[in-house]
């Protein structure tokens, strides 16, 4: 069969990458074409175009960028009615991918949402053109299947594939030493370690980073400062955060610099729950270039309580989350001093134990791989 998959980020990019190495082992014959990044391309799909490339994020850099987004849509549409895939695999990336689901519907191919967006979160109205665009929707988090319901619309749920990645790594990794990190790195024995996860698109850098840089102040006696580089990144795109401060940047297996970590500073996203599955204390932050006014938009349309990963799977406050305007450094500042007491440490571990508990077991990639075969055989009989 012929797999067109799209994803629009790291994180796309990592799921997309498993998935494709499901969809290989169950079809000796799957051919994939794909809009991603290295680890879709390691798992041997012929990528066309990288995310870094098409990562817009935040409300007026979207504005800004609306012709660029355009013709990023139109080159896909051109490019998947060239090639003629026998099904389109969206993955996340809502505001590109449902306009991608439109013009496939129209246009007769078979479309599958893996991973979908959160619009349980923010615009609950979109159940109904994800009703009409798209055939399958595979989802990675419990809640969803409930949600999802309401709207009389019936989804997959096999467990998170996030799960698969991290036991994937710990297997891998078992026996390792943290000295062994810190000799290969330089850090300075006798400091535990602090790991700053700005995010991987540039708006994100802006918004984050010097907030976080802004902790060696009060705690570079105690912690060597990290700076976790994103892989769609260059040294370049740090430099001007970084210059002049005691912190290291360091490219690296993000789950590698997690099993080293002690604490982290973690942007809203996935890598929270990725962070949590790897049991580092964190605190979660988003700021965006609307500050305060993003702030009201949120609380009066968000249809959620978090907007962190980990306390939305368990519905219940397990990471503190500074947002906007309450994203300060004297707010993180106290936030990290909180997670290096005992009790709170302690809630911290008990909560993602119950997060984990909650995604399941290992094996949800192949699983979902393997369900969207069986379902393109249904849907196409």
């Amino acid at each position: 069969m012929k797999y067109y998959i799209i994803a629009g980020e790291a994180s796309g990019d990592l799921h997309a990458s498993n998935l494709i190495k499901g969809l290989k082992k169950y079809d000796a014959k799957a051919d994939v074409r794909a809009w991603g990044g290295d680890l879709m391309k390691k798992a041997g799909a012929d990528v066309v175009k990288h995310y870094r490339d098409t990562a817009i994020m935040g409300f007026f850099t979207v504005l800004r960028n609306l012709k660029k987004i355009e013709n990023n849509i139109k080159e896909c549409c051109k490019d998947i009615e060239s090639w003629q895939p026998d099904v389109i695999i969206l993955v996340d990336y809502g505001g590109f991918n449902m306009k991608i689901a439109r013009y496939a519907k129209t246009h007769n191919f078979k479309v599958f949402y893996y991973i979908s967006p959160k619009i349980w979160a923010w615009n609950t109205g979109r159940i109904h053109n994800i009703k009409k665009y798209v055939d399958r929707m595979f989802v990675i988090f419990p809640f969803e299947k409930d949600f999802y319901a309401k709207y009389d619309y019936e989804v997959d749920y096999e467990g998170n594939p996030l799960v698969d990645a991290i036991d994937g790594f710990k297997n891998d990794y078992a026996g390792r030493s943290k000295d062994n990190f810190y000799e290969q790195y330089g850090l300075e024995r006798g400091k535990d370690m602090l790991l700053l996860m700005p995010g991987s698109r540039q708006q994100e850098l802006k918004n984050m980073l010097p907030k976080m840089i802004a902790l060696e102040k009060k705690f570079g006696s105690k912690f060597n400062l990290i700076v976790a580089g994103a892989p769609s990144m260059t040294e370049d795109d740090y430099a001007k955060y970084v210059a002049g401060h005691d912190v290291k940047l360091i490219f690296d297996n993000p789950y590698r610099l997690l099993a080293n970590a002690d604490v982290a500073v973690v942007t809203s996203g996935t890598a929270t729950l990725e962070t949590a599955l790897m049991n580092v204390p964190q605190v979660v932050v988003y700021s965006g270039e609307g500050g305060f006014f993003y702030y009201l938009l949120f609380k009066i349309f968000a249809k959620v309580k978090y907007i962190a990963l980990p306390n939305l799977v368990v519905d219940r406050e397990v990471v503190k989350e500074l947002l906007m305007h309450k994203f300060t450094v004297s707010a993180l500042e106290a936030s990290i001093s909180a997670l290096l007491t005992d009790a709170n440490r302690l809630d911290i571990q008990q909560g993602y134990a119950e997060i984990a508990d909650k995604l399941g077991e290992a094996g949800a990639s192949e699983r979902f791989a393997k369900k969207m075969i069986e379902a393109f055989k249904e849907i196409s009989s």
